[in-house]
């Protein structure tokens, strides 16, 4: 098993780095990641939650730990962070089960 806080770390290591030998690329990566709760309409336990969902999706450690840490931090709950995942699992199906119907699609094209 990972572990996820020493992992988070060297990550922010690596990317202090990344960011002494490219400050405007990550910049941009911070100003984008603070631009979307600008308006206020989401709070944010339920940003990270959809954050976790999306880290899933992406397959995305760091991004897993990271906002695993800020949903805690925002007062989410194990129950509450398993819904979300549901909602990735779930999307994440039927994306395979859209894609397959593509496989399909290409398939009939090639041997017509």
């Amino acid at each position: 098993m990972l572990d996820w806080d020493d992992y988070l770390q060297q990550l922010k290591t690596t990317i202090g780095e990344i960011g002494k030998l490219s400050p405007k690329t990550l910049h941009g990566y911070q100003e984008l990641a603070t631009a979307g709760s600008a308006t206020g309409q989401l709070d944010p336990k339920i940003r990270e939650l959809i954050s976790l969902a999306v880290a899933v999706t992406l397959r995305c450690d760091g991004c897993i730990t990271t906002h695993t840490s800020a949903a805690i931090k925002h007062g989410a709950t194990r129950e509450e962070i398993a819904e979300a995942l549901g909602v990735a699992i779930s999307v994440n199906a039927g994306a395979a089960l859209v894609y397959s119907a593509r496989v399909m699609d290409a398939y009939a094209q090639k041997t017509a």
